[in-house]
Formats: C-alpha cells, sequence, structure tokens
C-alpha cells in the first residue's frame, strides 16, 4: 500500500506535467536558486523581482526542494529538472499519508488502515495536488504529519502543535486557526497542558522565523516575514475577497464533497464518530478538523485548497465506520449488501478519479505550446543559430510557461547577453529566448513585435506585422457528445498536441461506437505564430 500512494502521486505528476500560474512563485525561486546560486544582489537575476506576485511568499521550500534536487538533476540533466522539483515534493506529502496510514493501523486496526488506503486512492484532488508548488502542499506534509501525532498518542499531540505552528510561521498563516483549534481541542480533553502547549508552539514558532526572517529578507532584499505580511494582507485588509468570495457553507456544501469524491465517506464518518469503540480516535482528528472548517469559513474569500489539508483526517473517519461495517458483515445480510456498496463505491470513485486526471491534463495549453514550439524549431532551425526569440503571451504564462521549460540547459539566462555567448556553446538544440511583456501600449506597437521570431498567443491578431500561424494547440472545454452523422469538429489551422491527441482518438474510436462520441470538447487556445523573413530589430 505504500509504495502504491507514491506511485500514485507520480503517475498524477507524469500524466499532467505542466502547472499553473498559482504554482509558478515556488516553481519559479526554484529554478533561479539551482541556476544562479545565491550572488551578493539577486535582483539582477531573480524572477520575482519583476512579477512578484500579489504578496510577497517564502523561500524556504523552494529552497529545500533546489538543494534536495541539485544531485538528480546533476545525474539526469537539467532538461528534467522541473519535474524531479516536483517529484520530490510529491514524494515527501507521500510519505506524510504513509505515515497516517501507519498510525492509523496502530490505533484502529488493519482493516480501517487497508479501507483508508482505498478510499484516498480514489480521491483525485489529493494525487493531483501534492507535486504542485503551491504553499499550501509546502504545507500539507506538516499538517498531515500533525494530524498522524493526533492519532498516535497523548503523548504525541504536543508535537501536532508544534507541527502546524511551523507550517503557521513559515508556509500558509490560516493554519493558525488550526493550530488554535487543536490546541483548544487539546486543553479541554486534558491531553496536554498550558504551559506545555505554550512552550512548544514558541519555540516551532522560533524555528519557523529563524528559517523564515534571514532566507526571505535576503532573497526579497529587505527585511520581510512574508506569512505575517499575507496574513495583514489578507486577513486584516480583507484583499483576499478581490479574487472573489462565495458563500459561508462553500467547504461544507460544495469544497468538502468534491474532495472526498465518494458519496459514502462523510456518513462512513458520522457512524465512527457515533459508535463507542471509535469515538475517541474519531473526535481527536474531527474536532480539530471542524473547527478549523468552521472557523476559516468566516473568510470570504474561499479556495478549495484551503481546507485540503482535511482530507486525510476525515478519511480516517470514513476508514473507521468502514471497518465497523466489513469486519461485521457475516453477521448480517444488511452488512453483506452495505460492505458490497462500499466495494461498488470505491471502483466508481478510482474510474471517476482516473477520468478527472486525464480531463485535467488538458488544462495547460501554455506548457503544451511550449513543448509543440520546441519540437516546431527543432526541425526549422538549426541547432548552432543564433537564439530564436519568442513572445508568450499572458495566456501561455498562466497555463505552463515556466522558467524550467523555458531553460532546459539550466543557462544564466538573466544575464544573457551581459556575459556573452560563451555560456551557450554546449548548447544542443536552438536556443529560445523568451519576452513576457503584457504592457498594452508596447503591444500595440509594430516595431516592438520585430524583434521576434515567433509569437505564442492566445489572439493570433495580437502580433502585428507579417505572421504565418504554424498551428494551433487546443484546451479543454467541457464535455460533448456526439451522434451518428456529426461530423468530427475541423479546425481551421493545424491542431498540434494535446488537442491533435484527442481529435486522432475520436476519430479512431468513432467506428468502433456507431458514430457516438462521448468526451472531452478541445477548443482552440494558444497559436504558435512565425514571423515572416524580414528585418529583425535588436532584442
Amino acid at each position: 500500500m505504500d509504495s502504491l500512494m507514491v506511485a500514485m502521486a507520480l503517475l498524477h505528476l507524469v500524466a499532467s506535467p505542466y502547472t499553473k500560474v498559482e504554482e509558478s512563485f515556488n516553481l519559479q525561486a526554484a529554478h533561479d536558486i539551482m541556476v544562479y546560486g545565491t550572488p551578493p544582489d539577486p535582483s539582477h537575476s531573480y524572477d520575482h523581482f519583476v512579477f512578484a506576485g500579489a504578496v510577497p511568499r517564502t523561500f524556504v521550500g523552494a529552497a529545500l526542494l533546489a538543494a534536495l534536487a541539485k544531485p538528480f538533476v546533476w545525474a539526469a540533466g537539467f532538461h528534467h529538472a522541473q519535474f524531479v522539483v516536483r517529484a520530490l515534493l510529491a514524494a515527501a506529502n507521500a510519505a506524510s499519508l504513509v505515515l497516517l496510514r501507519r498510525t492509523l493501523l496502530h490505533a484502529a486496526g488493519a482493516p480501517a488502515a487497508t479501507w483508508w488506503a482505498l478510499l484516498m486512492l480514489g480521491q483525485f484532488h489529493v494525487w493531483y495536488y501534492l507535486s504542485r508548488t503551491l504553499p499550501n502542499m509546502f504545507a500539507f506534509g506538516l499538517t498531515t504529519t500533525a494530524f498522524a501525532c493526533l492519532l498516535s498518542s497523548r503523548r504525541a499531540a504536543p508535537q501536532a502543535l508544534g507541527l502546524l505552528a511551523l507550517a503557521a510561521a513559515v508556509f500558509r498563516a490560516e493554519l493558525a486557526i488550526l493550530l488554535a483549534a487543536t490546541g483548544l481541542h487539546l486543553l479541554a480533553t486534558r491531553t496536554t497542558s498550558l504551559p506545555v502547549m505554550a512552550r512548544v508552539v514558541a519555540m516551532a514558532t522560533a524555528l519557523g522565523l529563524a528559517l523564515s526572517l534571514p532566507l526571505d529578507s535576503y532573497f526579497w532584499q529587505t527585511w520581510l516575514w512574508p506569512e505575517l505580511w499575507a496574513f495583514h494582507f489578507n486577513a486584516l485588509l480583507g484583499s483576499s475577497s478581490l479574487w472573489g468570495t462565495e458563500p459561508w457553507h462553500y467547504y461544507l456544501t460544495s469544497a468538502l464533497p468534491r474532495l472526498l469524491l465518494n458519496p459514502l465517506a462523510l456518513p462512513l464518518a458520522c457512524l465512527a464518530v457515533g459508535h463507542v469503540a471509535t469515538r475517541p480516535k474519531a473526535l481527536s482528528l474531527l474536532v480539530p478538523s471542524a473547527l478549523y472548517l468552521a472557523l476559516y469559513s468566516l473568510q470570504p474569500h474561499k479556495e478549495t485548497r484551503f481546507v485540503l489539508y482535511l482530507v486525510p483526517p476525515l478519511t480516517c473517519l470514513a476508514a473507521m465506520g468502514a471497518a465497523l461495517l466489513s469486519t461485521r458483515r457475516h453477521k448480517s445480510l444488511l452488512y453483506r449488501l452495505a460492505t458490497l456498496l462500499l466495494a461498488a463505491s470505491l471502483v466508481s470513485c478510482f474510474a471517476a478519479s482516473l477520468a478527472m486526471l486525464a480531463l485535467s491534463s488538458l488544462n495547460y495549453p501554455g506548457g503544451d505550446a511550449l513543448a509543440q514550439l520546441r519540437a516546431l524549431a527543432r526541425h526549422q532551425s538549426p541547432a548552432s543559430g543564433p537564439p530564436l526569440r519568442v513572445h508568450a503571451d499572458v495566456l501561455t504564462c498562466m497555463t505552463g510557461l515556466t522558467l524550467f521549460g523555458q531553460n532546459p540547459d539550466g543557462l544564466p539566462l538573466a544575464l544573457y547577453p551581459a556575459h556573452g555567448l560563451d555560456a551557450l556553446s554546449h548548447v544542443q538544440q536552438p536556443l529560445l529566448l523568451f519576452d513576457r511583456t503584457e504592457d498594452a501600449a508596447q503591444l500595440a506597437q509594430p516595431d516592438f513585435w520585430l524583434a521576434f521570431d515567433y509569437a505564442l498567443a492566445e489572439n493570433p491578431r495580437v502580433p502585428l506585422g507579417a505572421w504565418d500561424i504554424v498551428g494551433v494547440v487546443a484546451g479543454f472545454d467541457g464535455m460533448q457528445v456526439l451522434g451518428p452523422g456529426t461530423p468530427d469538429h475541423h479546425h481551421q489551422h493545424r491542431l498540434l498536441g494535446r488537442g491533435a491527441h484527442v481529435a486522432a482518438l475520436q476519430h479512431a474510436l468513432r467506428p468502433w461506437t456507431g458514430g457516438w462520441w462521448l468526451g472531452p470538447r478541445m477548443a482552440p487556445r494558444i497559436y504558435i505564430l512565425k514571423r515572416r523573413p524580414g528585418p529583425i530589430a535588436a532584442f
């Protein structure tokens, strides 16, 4: 079971290797640390000084991943660096899930541990997010380990407080709510004392500050505690509401059911809480989770990933309930039917999870467009030729264009051409240099576009001048049902990447299904344009 969890995390990474803008800060930071190291003044080379984001974030997680990835990248090659960085994060988070499963095994028995693993395997969102370099996912391993401590024994409970305090101080300030909820529960049940709790929290917070304050002050070139800044911006100023709001019940009625996926999970959790044999262990996980959910629901801005931490412990409750039913299946027909229903739900959820993985992998046209552009450039340009200049628009940058993707050779591109072409002598493929200008006034200047050989654009009319559309990358646009006689969708331009794979699959399957097709509808997202020969301005 343990190796299967690691395999599931890596499967989701392999199937969906690209990223979105929410993940970009830590991924770009890891790239810059690996390529540029720690220069006296990182502002000349580090990406976050140009694209800072709404609030500053910590470099602690990115620095740790970059350091751990170095030997693997040295062995595999820098073109695998993004995969290695994400795989290490996935492995760390999967290890915390393994620890929780083993703790449940000792606390509630083998049937509960087995049911937990089976229920988790059908939860798409957990596996999909495990490798994603969001601040939440750097905290996820710490929160999952903290829940394992709560489940383990009374002596381990203070360790849970320390882990939550560390996660709140370094990665996600809102976890102070989970810390407070857990502390109140432990005090109410006399599992720990106030002096012990205060000492553990103070030590963990001090450790977090010792990690974050000097490191982040260096990388941001000003004295800074990022999570204090984020707390002020999001909670005190309420600025997070600028990104949308949801009703108070959103987490309970929408987010959690989607995260748990199995409709039997919450009823099974209630069964575990209601049964005298499992109630103490169940409450040790439920009460902190429920308090966190209730308190955090008061924040108007809500996102599903903010409560992803609660999925493993709530699944523990569901697994205890499932074990209560399955271990009694020989006692009556009702228990046998309930166990069969549970087994059927597992199969259905696992199939649904795989389908969601396949569909979600189609949501990254920026990364797909980059891969297709590289393939085109290799065929159309000599490896020893001059660098090719590419403009990437906002959608491309938001859906998969990362610094790792732009720089597969690990070159100090932010310093080029200041250090000349010497560093580029070992490049074995056409070198692509990307520009991510967003300013509308600049984009409206015809001379601006003379600098580029290629453009990746959502709207092919934005690049001014003479351009040829060499291909289009499609993205997921919902589900569609095509009946017999309904023609396949015709694309005006050459379809490339995953959209082409979907079109080929649709074309191959329809003769075998009587002309029917139930599957993803793909719509043009990013056009790959090549500038027609002419005078080229300086870049």
